[in-house]
């Protein structure tokens, strides 16, 4: 599962540590990005990579409205290349999300902490992705998915899922549309991937997607 991210790294930055040929967004620092929110990602088409802005929410070329994209923030690693909502995505669509930290919610209902998910360095990371085009051509509605799998040693006393972490390795591959092995695909998403996260506790202000700063990554007293 994943629900709320961090990105607040500037275009410039992103552009230092990712394959990006072509970046024409800006970017605000969000501290809470949440479902149906624009976020910043990476996909390719007329052979470079293109820095854009999707909404996050998958909704399929044959969804009737909108609304389903808030059902499909995640898809499931296991399943999504067969799925009907995902299969087309996952053959020709896929995407890099980029990020610089998740949150996930440790402990029990009504007390649950919530704690900042990072690689152990601090150093931005890309989710695995999914990504359609929706509705007529004036109109068309951009929109993608995160990728998800069963939780690594360093989640799962938080979390059973976790994000899928492409290895920089994998970048290359993933974005390729012409790239149709599915078996490969798969392969890339089970094993070029990071497992070890640093999580820190933050203040519970982030339960509310209003509170959006800096304010919301300071680590605090577990507990």
């Amino acid at each position: 599962m994943c629900g709320r991210f961090v990105g607040f790294r500037s275009v410039q930055e992103l552009v230092k540590h990712f394959p990006i040929d072509v970046a024409d967004v800006d970017r605000d620092p969000n501290y809470n990005v949440a479902p149906t929110q624009e976020i910043l990602s990476i996909i390719r088409h007329d052979d470079q990579n293109h820095l854009e802005k999707l909404y996050w929410g998958l909704v399929p070329f044959w969804a009737k409205d909108k609304s389903i994209g808030t059902r499909l923030i995640n898809a499931r690693s296991e399943t999504a290349a067969t799925k009907p909502s995902f299969r087309a995505a996952f053959k020709k669509r896929r995407c890099l999300i980029l990020a610089d930290g998740f949150y996930e919610w440790k402990g029990d209902k009504g007390q649950k902490q919530p704690m900042f998910m990072t690689l152990p360095g601090g150093d931005p990371f890309a989710f695995a992705g999914l990504w359609e085009t929706w509705g007529k051509e004036e109109h068309h509605y951009r929109s993608c998915t995160i990728l998800t799998r069963e939780a690594s040693e360093s989640v799962i006393p938080i979390h059973n899922r976790m994000p899928v972490i492409l290895e920089k390795g994998a970048y290359e591959s993933w974005l390729n549309p012409d790239n149709e092995d599915v078996d490969g695909l798969r392969d890339i998403i089970q094993n070029q991937i990071h497992t070890e996260l640093k999580s820190t506790p933050v203040s519970k202000q982030v339960n509310s997607v209003k509170n959006n700063s800096p304010e919301n990554i300071r680590p605090i007293k577990d507990g």
